[in-house]
């Protein structure tokens, strides 16, 4: 019996569906396989890369093959004009939104394969800090673009939304001038965002001081900034703030710090002698590294002298640390060894008053 008589047997939504299903089925085995081949080479290739790619191209693949194997039988489907035309509008809009979908896990994928190259965890991380800024900003900015372009398409893709664009088009008069300063401070954002993600005032992970709060940069968006504080808070501000407002950057041009301790001593303290132990606490001390141990006499008051020791971190909060084990350790040392440096208020009575110093 030939095949073709054979099919026109079938009641044609049968015929239709049997197409369906041999598409779908098709796609997902295909799907199947290429994740299988990409699980296959994951033993010779980045293990991280593959893995990257499985978990963020898994979704969007599984829909995608086969879709495109159900436009392919589309044309062979007995179909009236009316549906033919319909299915393959849904078929169209279908597929934009599945390769926005795709377009925007591949970012996600080039955004591991990059975190992963440049790692925060090392101790000079400003090259990672760098470019983890810009791959940010410039990752939130392409999401947002393919959004709006396949919501455009979409759109234009329907006959009575070209109408309303026309429409909107000839009307746009008073409209486009309440849009335009509607939509001023929102271009500004935008354009202080591109200006911070290449001029870089500020990185992910920079350590700052803003409104008086020490706190490390998060989370830099298109609109704000996530200063994570000391104590677990979550300041946020406006990105234009880092444009327009002073404000301190620790780790500007690298995460090495200097960090100061200050004591106030009686004149009889013996300089030198406490000179020699701070030098001999700190170059044994592991937060040290190796620039800057300094003591000197930086101020005299009226009833005691000040003194500075100046030390060199590897990064602010080591510079933290190696200033609070420095300070308690120099106080113990002077309670413990010389007492008599320690401040004091004297008075003096003239003998002739009778009064006992006792």
């Amino acid at each position: 019996m030939d095949f073709d008589k054979l099919l026109e047997r079938f009641p044609v939504i049968t015929y239709n569906l049997l197409l369906f299903a041999a598409a779908i089925c098709i796609g997902l085995l295909l799907s199947f396989i290429i994740r299988k081949i990409f699980i296959f080479f994951s033993r010779f290739w980045l293990t991280f890369v593959i893995n990257a790619i499985v978990k963020h191209l898994r979704g969007p693949v599984n829909f995608l093959i086969p879709l495109l194997c159900l436009n392919a039988v589309i044309p062979f489907m007995k179909l009236q004009p009316i549906y033919y035309r319909s299915a393959e509008k849904l078929e169209e809009i279908l597929m934009a939104v599945l390769v926005a979908f795709l377009l925007i896990r591949t970012i996600k994928v080039m955004e591991d394969y990059f975190y992963h190259k440049y790692d925060l965890s090392k101790a000079d991380n400003l090259k990672e800090r760098k470019v983890r800024t810009q791959l940010q900003f410039i990752r939130k900015f392409a999401i947002s673009l393919i959004v709006i372009i396949t919501a455009a398409i979409v759109l234009l893709s329907f006959e009575s939304m070209r109408k309303i664009g026309a429409g909107l088009l000839t009307g746009v008069g008073i409209g486009s001038i309440i849009i335009g300063f509607a939509a001023q401070k929102s271009l500004g954002n935008l354009l202080a965002g591109f200006q911070i993600a290449f001029t870089q005032p500020i990185r992910i992970d920079d350590v700052v001081i803003v409104e008086g709060e020490w706190g490390r940069i998060e989370e830099i968006t298109l609109t704000y900034v996530v200063v994570s504080i000391w104590d677990e808070r979550r300041l946020i501000l406006p990105i234009t703030y880092f444009i327009e407002k002073p404000f301190q950057n620790w780790t500007r041009v690298s995460a090495q710090l200097l960090g100061t301790v200050f004591l106030y001593l009686d004149y009889n303290t013996p300089v030198s002698v406490i000179r020699e132990e701070f030098s001999r606490f700190v170059q044994n001390h592991k937060l040290w590294d190796k620039r800057v141990c300094v003591v000197q006499v930086t101020d005299n008051k009226v009833q005691c002298i000040e003194l500075r020791f100046l030390m060199s971190a590897r990064s602010s909060s080591a510079a933290f640390d190696l200033r609070c084990d420095v300070r308690e350790h120099m106080i113990t040392y002077i309670r413990t060894h010389h007492p008599e440096s320690l401040p004091r208020t004297r008075l003096e009575y003239p003998e002739d008053t009778g009064i006992s110093s006792k």
